[in-house]
């Protein structure tokens, strides 16, 4: 029988997504499950962006540019530059989503056995594009005590090699919520000029930023021009996961030049993806302003909510949807299936991310789960009620 490759047998299952079957059976039982597991938000997609689609009389669905057409790109570096970033639009690919910008900047910076520093815990995904590309992840471990901050630089330049390529991080964090701070930034971008490595900034989450705190893009810092590649999508900004439209952004030539051979491979980008998310520019700010008002009430009403469950700690969030609870269990991959598999509070449940997929070092984040605060104020306030009361019980029964 012929063998499956060492890549794909090490390739990581999303720690997001391998409790689906246990949900499918808990919803065959007839089971209501409150979904705290995944950043599917359940804000309206902007109505301007759905129209561009509806009212379009296109006649042959045709290939675009490899990168992306370019009314897009030019309108899109329109929107960093109101934002202060010195963004063209040759200095844009549009992607299949950010986790395709993730790919292309992988092969484009790595060989196989390079290494990439990321703080941990850290997207899950990181750990499969990593694996797809023979590339190895340094770890270096940020502390719930502290709200996740950004470890001592110290730490990063002990991890650093001859085979190191990159720093990657996500800014606001996903998992964490972390906002990294002009000072966190400054200090990455020093240390990447010192020694000559590139910085890769997931910032799909850039437009969450709360109580008035700022976010700063690593594209921001004129010196680390040929240093900088940042992530971005339309999936959170817009409320539009299902687009699959991203993009890779860097001032470095070579950099675009070398992704570009990636983005010709697999031919073009989505067009109808496209065209909606290029009318999703002209979506007014008052859309953002009650989107942030929205997830800031979400927010303290989990973050509370949480704190008042004995025996769970919380890191308060400060941008993102999402935070990292520390629960009262040994095993939160055994607690988030046991909820689906064997209890049940009035015929209702929840499920949540166990955190342990967030992380790359072995036996860390097992009493962690990540939740987003994506539902509404009675779901959320209902899913913390289940979740008191489950860890009651799974505490009696263990």
């Amino acid at each position: 029988m012929p063998k499956i490759s060492n890549k794909g047998l090490k390739m990581p299952e999303s720690p997001i997504r391998k409790l689906v079957p246990f949900a499918e059976a808990a919803k065959k039982k007839g089971r209501k499950i409150y979904q705290l597991n995944i950043g599917q938000p359940d804000i309206k997609t902007p109505k301007v962006a759905l129209d561009a689609v509806r009212n379009h009389n296109i006649e042959v669905l045709s290939y675009s540019h490899s990168a992306g057409f370019e009314a897009y790109r030019e309108k899109l570096a329109g929107y960093y530059q109101k934002t202060s970033l010195p963004v063209e639009k040759d200095d844009i690919i549009i992607t299949t989503g950010g986790s395709e910008a993730l790919l292309f900047t992988m092969g484009s910076i790595t060989d196989p056995g390079d290494e990439v520093i990321i703080p941990e815990p850290f997207y899950a995904n990181y750990n499969g594009f990593a694996t797809a590309s023979g590339v190895e992840i340094k770890p270096i471990q940020a502390n719930i005590d502290d709200g996740f901050a950004l470890p001592p630089i110290a730490e990063f330049e002990k991890l650093i090699t001859d085979k190191t390529k990159a720093i990657l991080i996500c800014n606001p964090g996903n998992p964490t919520g972390y906002l990294y701070t002009k000072e966190e930034v400054k200090q990455l971008a020093d240390l990447a000029l010192k020694h000559d490595l590139f910085i890769v900034s997931d910032e799909v989450y850039r437009e969450f930023a709360y109580e008035g705190a700022e976010h700063h893009s690593i594209m921001s810092i004129p010196e680390l021009a040929q240093n900088a590649i940042m992530v971005d999508s339309v999936s959170k900004r817009y409320s539009m996961c299902g687009a699959r439209i991203g993009c890779l952004v860097s001032k470095n030539k070579e950099v675009i030049a070398t992704a570009m051979k990636f983005a010709q491979a697999r031919l073009s980008p989505p067009t109808f993806a496209q065209i909606a998310s290029e009318a999703a520019l002209d979506t007014p700010q008052e859309y953002f302003d009650e989107v942030i008002e929205q997830y800031t009430y979400r927010r303290n009403l989990l973050v509370e909510g949480l704190e008042k469950i004995d025996g769970v700690k919380v890191a308060k969030p400060k941008g993102a949807f999402y935070c990292i609870a520390e629960l009262p269990v040994d095993d939160a991959d055994d607690f988030a299936r046991w909820l689906l598999e064997d209890f049940e509070d009035d015929n209702e449940t929840i499920m949540v991310a166990p955190a342990a997929g967030f992380y790359s070092t072995p036996d860390t984040g097992k009493n962690q789960v990540r939740i987003a605060y994506v539902l509404k104020k009675e779901n959320l306030e209902r899913a913390i009620i289940i979740l008191d009361k489950a860890l009651k019980q799974y505490k009696q029964q263990n």
